[in-house]
């Protein structure tokens, strides 16, 4: 049985045309062997013993749900462009760089769903500019909780990103991987 690296690889495939190309990952969540074995291999990407997992909607969300109930902690999920929390005191938000590629979008979760006694685990599928995930590591320490890292399946942040070292980025495989 080929291991989960090499699921992932085969079940990844480059889509689109001359002007749009984008990665298609919806064999990885048809394959029950990756969903068994990603919550895991995700978990033992970065040390420590999470609380709580972190996810930004939708797949870092549908991740993180299988990462929480693996570890037997909870879930919460980062809501992109929810109307209700920018103007909601019990929510804390971040806008996205406008350059970020959903046109500076805000990031918000409910501000009680994270505690300063946390260590909390972000989860995500694909980590590109890192944008999202230092939205989130800015929210979860405004908080007080303890940032433990984020595990991706993917990284794609460029080479000698001082993000990949700020945010304890580790993943199972780069996007050069599913370029071989």
């Amino acid at each position: 049985m080929p291991d989960l690296r090499t699921r992932l690889r085969v079940g990844f495939h480059w889509r689109g045309g001359p002007d749009v190309v984008f990665a298609d990952i919806t064999e990885w969540w048809r394959d029950p062997a990756v969903l068994r074995e990603l919550p895991p291999a995700l978990t033992a990407l970065v040390p420590g013993a999470p609380t709580v997992v972190i996810g930004p909607a939708s797949r870092g969300t549908l991740l993180g749900a299988l990462v929480a109930a693996h570890l037997g902690v909870g879930l919460v999920e980062v809501r992109k462009n929810d109307r209700v929390a920018r103007h909601s005191p019990v929510h804390t938000h971040r806008s996205l760089p406008a350059g970020y590629h959903e046109g500076g979008a805000q990031l918000s979760f409910r501000r009680a769903l994270i505690r300063p006694d946390d260590r909390v685990l972000c989860v995500d599928d694909w980590v590109e500019s890192g944008g999202q995930a230092a939205a989130i590591h800015a929210m979860v320490t405004e908080i007080g909780a303890a940032w433990l890292g984020l595990a991706a399946v993917v990284d794609d942040l460029p080479p000698g990103s001082p993000l990949r070292a700020g945010l304890g980025v580790r993943s199972l495989l780069t996007a050069g991987d599913l370029s071989e």
